[in-house]
């Protein structure tokens, strides 16, 4: 359990899942971490947007697969409408579509089920700082299994992404090959705080929220291209 200075305002965190034994399990995990204030719990997709919108959650921890109106529609409403809240997508299983589609929506990270409680609570803290939480490798393995450039797109890049610097479009390129800041940097023979100037810049020009989203826009302007996954699938998270 992580302490928290007493005028710290606690993190606000609405539970939405359709299983109310895992709802129960995440309230027990996160309520005794005074970081955290757990606001609420819903059961589908519709009730958590309501509820995030009423009880002003920071961070909705959201199971993708629910009934009236799934996690991937909840994100993407909650991003329309509740900007200043942060999704957390959880699915059963690593591979999985919905997921590329929540981080499309907007959801600010990701994690399986099985995840540690101190992990859980750890990716709570990054989205809520405005961070995205995918393991590198594991975010690459994802969307090249299910995000495709349209109509066999294929470099050279087309001229309206950005007008991304030769520089940034090696970023980009790294990036979305899976590789964090720090072996990024190493590649570039730069700095890591010159890697997040260049990913932060990147964002803006693509006009995307995080790293995720940028990845997937890798794979849909045909950038780079799905591989073969090789070695282990799920590297160390990193935040831009």
């Amino acid at each position: 359990m992580t302490g928290t200075r007493p005028d710290t305002p606690r993190i606000r965190v609405l539970i939405a899942d359709d299983q109310p034994l895992v709802r129960r399990g995440l309230s027990l995990i996160l309520s005794p971490d005074p970081s955290f204030e757990v606001v609420g719990e819903a059961e589908d997709g519709a009730q958590a947007v309501a509820l995030a919108r009423r009880l002003r959650a920071d961070v909705v921890v959201m199971d993708i697969r629910m009934p009236v109106l799934d996690g991937v529609g909840a994100t993407g409403e909650l991003a329309a409408t509740l900007p200043g809240c942060r999704v957390l997508a959880l699915s059963t299983f690593d591979m999985d579509e919905y997921v590329v589609g929540a981080l499309r929506a907007g959801a600010c990270g990701f994690l399986p089920k099985d995840s540690s409680p101190e992990d859980l609570s750890a990716a709570i803290r990054t989205v809520h700082a405005g961070e995205a939480v995918v393991a590198p490798r594991l975010l690459t393995r994802l969307i090249s299994t299910y995000v495709r450039a349209p109509h066999g797109a294929s470099q050279p890049l087309p001229t309206d992404l950005g007008e991304l610097t030769p520089r940034e479009v090696e970023v980009w390129r790294l990036m979305a090959t899976g590789l964090g800041n720090a072996e990024i940097a190493h590649d570039l023979r730069i700095s890591v705080s010159t890697v997040k100037n260049y990913i932060t810049s990147i964002f803006g020009k693509l006009d995307v929220r995080d790293r995720a989203q940028a990845v997937i826009a890798a794979y849909e302007s045909g950038l780079v291209t799905a591989r073969p996954a090789t070695g282990n699938p799920r590297g160390d998270a990193n935040t831009a």
